[in-house]
């Protein structure tokens, strides 16, 4: 390691559902590390669920910048190179990695940098107030610098604005993987998506671009039904006021996709106790998928699993880094999968306030912060 440490702001959480804007230091990268100015990072659900735990923690999983500076033994990178973080960091080593399944790594929290001065000779990568402080999903990207593990960053193609390419890194990824690796949508198939925010807008996505025939989006407001539209949804359904058992909203997805119910349904609405409604969704012998991390008690009915229904809450839509991010950058390319449509609002590093209050209120589709 050599060089200086720099200073910047960062969001920090306190623990107990306070945050704030503060200076740290990050020192530059030792052996297999990264440091990277940030240029922007999108605003998750995961975020606010953050404010919760452990702190103190530097805030943010989401994001894009610039490589600052790279540690000894890194390769493939080059100072000033744009690039995304990625929070599924593969040691590509464990059982779960060579298996292909990188988003499950064993070994991510045992690699992290540092957790609190355990894993490097020098005290603390990141610091606030002289202490070694925990980063997000071992990112931190509400902060001007990260430090991160090298397997965390992958280049992004030129000219791509990284205050849209930063949600690639967790929104689209899980919601298109989910649709494309996950279900395996196939042309023809059909599609129920309860949810239509910054997750639930991209598995329709993926399912549009694996050639899904019906797409049928769900969402209780207008606004984001129409943006589901304008990104592949074929048809629209609000749901009723007093539908409490959601018999009436089972019965019109029903009747939009041949009175069986659909191939796929997804869940992306974060509400625990909307969980299990797509088995009541979905076919006999589809596929029901809770792909928000929704967190908190629900109820099942175990008759919802008979009929060889499969329930599946799959992590980041089994992403592998090498396989899933160059195919994203292709379908952008390509004019397949859009970025510009989910980036409703955009906000200073110092408007995380605004923020949240516009997501949880579901005025927004997906914030993004814009740190340089």
């Amino acid at each position: 390691m050599s060089g200086k440490a720099v200073h910047g702001s960062a969001i920090i959480a306190d623990g107990t559902g306070r945050f704030s804007l503060e200076t740290i230091a990050v020192d530059p990268p030792a052996a297999g590390e990264v440091r990277v100015a940030m240029a922007a990072a999108g605003v998750c659900h995961t975020d606010h669920a953050s404010l919760r735990w452990p702190g103190p923690l530097v805030m943010g999983h989401e994001g894009a910048g610039h490589v600052e500076a790279i540690g000894a033994g890194v390769t493939g990178l080059e100072i000033d190179q744009p690039v995304l973080l990625n929070w599924a960091i593969p040691c590509g080593h464990c059982h779960q990695c060579k298996h292909g399944a990188t988003a499950l790594c064993e070994r991510t929290h045992e690699l992290d940098v540092p957790q609190l001065g355990n894993s490097r000779a020098h005290p603390g990568a990141t610091r606030w107030r002289g202490q070694p402080i925990e980063r997000s999903f071992h990112l931190g990207t509400f902060a001007q610098h990260t430090l991160v593990r090298a397997e965390a960053v992958t280049p992004l193609p030129s000219g791509l604005p990284l205050e849209l390419a930063c949600i690639l890194g967790c929104a689209v990824m899980t919601g298109v993987g989910s649709a494309v690796n996950v279900a395996a949508v196939a042309p023809g198939d059909t599609v129920a998506v309860l949810g239509c925010g910054g997750v639930g807008l991209n598995v329709i996505q993926g399912a549009r671009i694996a050639g899904a025939r019906s797409i049928i989006a769900i969402d209780h407001m207008p606004s984001r039904l129409q943006r589901a539209c304008e990104l592949g949804a074929t048809h629209t359904l609000l749901p009723h006021a007093g539908d409490d058992d959601h018999v009436q909203l089972v019965a019109e997805v029903r009747a939009l996709a041949d009175g069986r119910g659909v191939d796929h349904a997804f869940e992306a609405t974060g509400v625990p106790a909307l969980a299990f409604l797509p088995l009541r969704l979905a076919r006999n012998g589809g596929n029901a998928l809770q792909v928000s991390g929704a967190h908190g008690p629900a109820t099942l009915e175990l008759t919802d699993l008979f009929w060889n229904k499969r329930y599946l809450a799959p992590l980041y839509g089994n992403c592998v880094p090498a396989r899933d991010f160059p195919r994203l950058f292709e379908w952008i390319a390509e004019g397949k999968l859009e970025l510009a449509a989910l980036v409703s609002h955009r906000y200073p590093l110092e408007a995380l306030d605004r923020a949240f209050d516009d997501m949880l209120q579901g005025c927004s589709t997906k914030g993004v912060l814009r740190i340089a």
